[in-house]
């Protein structure tokens, strides 16, 4: 899931954004989450850092108060988060150069002209956004898509540790950085993820990548998280044949 974040200094104007981000985020079922609004930069990069990772900007240029303005911020975001998506909510129109001279990439510019252009800013960052990311999805990982509540979730398959049963029609999947709820089945899973993951247990189904040992007499699997599972007898072979 994509954290978003604002950086305004106007309460009205950035309570405008943290509302209709929210809405747009519900109504296109977008792997994301705002997380952090404030009109304080050192918030800002203080969030990123105790949780590093690809995130959205929607930052303020003029930051009034405040000991650096929105291209400084954007500096110091990209040492934290060298591939996340900036956008400068701004009442300057033509802001490319100084985008070039302070070395940064900004996905795109919302002038502050009235509510409708930055509805619609913000509507096209966020599809912009959400191609980009299928199409790297599509070049470079495999991910598995589950829908939790109202929210679609892209989880790389290289970070799943396990499925297992969570009562009747439910899987909790169990990730490097996430454990998810949701209804489906362990047969049906199977078929979708092949042969990467093994059944080892009627209530468990495992990444195979991600075994760090097992414990032959316990019928136990460490994963390389250090969580772990039990294996059925049955699929001892199979299990000493994939690691």
């Amino acid at each position: 899931m994509l954290p978003v974040y604002i950086c305004e200094d106007d309460p009205a104007i950035r309570a405008f954004q943290e509302d209709y981000l929210k809405k747009q985020i519900l109504i296109g079922e977008y792997d994301m989450k705002l997380v952090l609004s404030s009109a304080h930069p050192q918030d800002i990069l203080k969030a990123v850092a105790e949780a590093p990772g690809r995130g959205i900007y929607f930052l303020d240029v003029e930051l009034k108060n405040e000991p650096m303005d929105g291209f400084t911020l954007g500096q110091e975001i990209r040492k934290l988060d060298a591939r996340g998506f900036i956008v400068y909510v701004t009442a300057f129109r033509d802001l490319a150069f100084e985008t070039f001279r302070y070395h940064l990439e900004a996905l795109d510019y919302i002038v502050k002209e009235n509510e409708q252009k930055v509805q619609e800013g913000i509507r096209h960052s966020l599809q912009v956004i959400t191609e980009r990311m299928k199409r790297e999805v599509g070049e470079q990982r495999e991910f598995f898509t589950v829908k939790v509540l109202d929210v679609v979730r892209h989880i790389p398959v290289d970070e799943i540790m396990f499925f297992a049963t969570a009562g009747t029609h439910r899987i909790e999947l169990h990730g490097e950085k996430d454990r998810i709820d949701f209804i489906g089945s362990m047969q049906e899973l199977e078929k979708k993820l092949g042969s990467r993951f093994l059944r080892v247990h009627r209530a468990y189904l495992v990444n195979v990548e991600q075994i760090e040992e097992l414990d032959l007499k316990n019928r136990e699997i460490r994963m390389n998280n250090g969580e772990t599972c039990l294996f059925s007898r049955s699929v001892k072979g199979a299990l000493l044949s994939r690691i």
